[in-house]
């Protein structure tokens, strides 16, 4: 006779509470804490905030001037952020605080059905704590969203793929025309050729044009789409053409955008870096690559990280949270081979050195100050560094590189459940201490010097100096102009003349001044 294999030993209820709240810890804690960061997040809520000034829902402008980079989606739901908390950071960042908790619990509920309840836990921690997921579901843009509607629109492509059912299948369809109404064509080109190279690796070309053109899905995406995309080329014609889909689609894609350029293995970099601390497991997981394939959604899932991987290293713009529309399957991936680990020391060497760079940061932003990096307006502001470093900064991200120390030293745990109390530390670090003194060294006076122009009431200019969220705090539209003689203005302190203005306020690299009569 042979002893039956004992079961697996099965999480604690308090753990699983622990785990499954994370998510609302990571993306609601301190969510407010820090000032807008400029520019992104300062063009989304002013473009949202002037809607409301306007009285135009249909339309976006920043500063006045037609805003054509994004779909509608993001600003509606900004506006009910705005209606409940008013124009403030928490109202703005809360649309994506949501769709980042979602697309964690969308995530462990695909795995719950696929892998069991202890791999959907370990996927729910991956995703609600990685560092590119935390980082844009706190950020007032459309990424979070987007990242969840890409989750949603593949998992019930999968859905169908695996059972034949069409509910699915037409659910996919409306996560994919509430993508396109987020960011554009990206939400049809992601989904669409992961299930072709999916369905192509199988020989199945039939079923996923039969699947790609059903004829109720498609006239779910055109209810979805069409209406607003109508009324805003009627109402922009050829401005919306060059600004949207030319300027912010085809030439992001074929050429560098805005100065965000990067090298063919751009993203083999940023991957790891976005997935901090899980980067050893990610490894550990890379390693059964060969294996998975042989599993269909495992395969599916490769399929679906790689192409995003492939496409974005091919496109002239690059930035760091373009490949986070692959991360969804490398969070399932990694939970899914998280008790395969091997030479478990170098699975606790990311977090450690990640958590140590964060008690350092005050004085690496005060030695860029000093030294010959960058322009005269970054140096100014990382000047404000040690300044801004309150002795509570110290205390948290020094308590939390202790408390890592000592977890990874004396912990008796799988090497995933130590790399797990480090994401936590890591979160509760970021969130408490590190993104709002981030905001006061980077963000800090451009909120102040709004502030105070608000406080006056008087016209103001942005002259030579672009800070969206400049607007936003003044609750007024900023033009982009020289000033007039007796116009208030704000500017970079390393562009005020040396004569024929005053300065009203300065601090770091950031200087609101009225223009003298000549």
């Amino acid at each position: 006779m042979t002893t039956p294999a004992s079961p697996l030993p099965q999480p604690r209820t308090s753990l699983v509470l622990a785990i499954f709240l994370l998510p609302l810890a990571a993306f609601f804690l301190r969510l407010g804490g820090a000032p807008l960061f400029d520019v992104d997040e300062g063009a989304f809520s002013e473009a949202t905030r002037e809607m409301f000034e306007r009285g135009d829902f249909l339309s976006t402008y920043l500063n006045g001037e037609n805003r054509f980079d994004k779909p509608i989606l993001v600003y509606w739901l900004q506006a009910l952020g705005y209606l409940l908390f008013g124009p403030t950071e928490w109202g703005f960042r809360l649309p994506s605080a949501v769709a980042g908790a979602l697309w964690s619990y969308a995530t462990w509920h695909f795995a719950r059905e696929r892998f069991g309840a202890s791999t959907a836990l370990a996927a729910l921690a991956v995703a609600s704590t990685a560092l590119g997921p935390f980082a844009i579901a706190r950020a007032a843009t459309a990424d979070a969203l987007l990242n969840l509607l890409l989750a949603l629109a593949l998992f019930d492509a999968w859905r169908h793929l695996e059972s034949g059912r069409r509910a699915p299948l037409l659910r996919s369809f409306v996560w994919i025309g509430l993508g396109a109404l987020t960011k554009g064509p990206i939400a049809l080109i992601v989904p669409g050729t992961v299930s072709l190279l999916y369905c192509a690796s199988r020989g199945e070309w039939k079923r996923w044009a039969r699947a790609v053109f059903d004829p109720i899905g498609l006239v779910i995406i055109a209810a979805i789409v069409v209406p607003w995309y109508a009324v805003t080329l009627a109402i922009h014609g050829q401005d919306f053409i060059d600004g949207f889909i030319l300027k912010h689609n085809v030439e992001r894609f074929t050429g560098t955008l805005e100065g965000h350029a990067g090298s063919l293995f751009y993203y083999v970099i940023a991957v790891p870096l976005l997935l901090l601390p899980w980067t050893g497991p990610l490894f550990g997981a890379l390693r059964q690559l060969r294996g998975d394939l042989d599993t269909g959604v495992r395969r599916f899932l490769w399929i679906w990280a790689g192409f995003v991987v492939a496409f974005f290293s091919l496109s002239g713009t690059k930035l760091p949270h373009y490949v986070l529309y692959g991360s969804t399957p490398l969070f399932l991936l990694i939970a899914v081979h998280r008790n395969e680990l091997r030479r478990v020391p170098l699975h606790l060497l990311a977090p450690t050195l990640f958590l140590a760079l964060l008690p350092a940061l005050p004085l690496i932003f005060d030695t860029l100050a000093a030294s010959e990096a960058g322009n005269d307006y970054y140096r100014a502001q990382l000047a404000l560094a040690l300044t801004e470093a309150t002795p509570e900064y110290y205390l948290v991200a020094v308590g939390g590189l202790l408390a890592w120390i000592w977890l990874a030293l004396r912990w008796n745990a799988a090497a995933w459940m130590k790399v797990g109390a480090a994401a936590v530390i890591q979160v509760i670090v970021l969130a408490g201490v590190v993104v709002p003194w981030a905001g006061a060294v980077l963000q800090g006076p451009v909120k102040e010097a709004g502030l105070l122009a608000r406080k006056t009431g008087e016209p103001v200019v942005a002259w030579r100096y672009y800070a969206p969220s400049f607007s936003v705090y003044r609750q007024a539209v900023t033009p982009d102009r020289t000033p007039a003689a007796g116009e208030l203005a704000i500017t970079r302190t390393d562009r005020i003349p040396a004569s024929g203005v005053v300065v009203l306020y300065r601090k770091g690299g950031v200087a609101l001044v009225r223009k003298l009569p000549d």
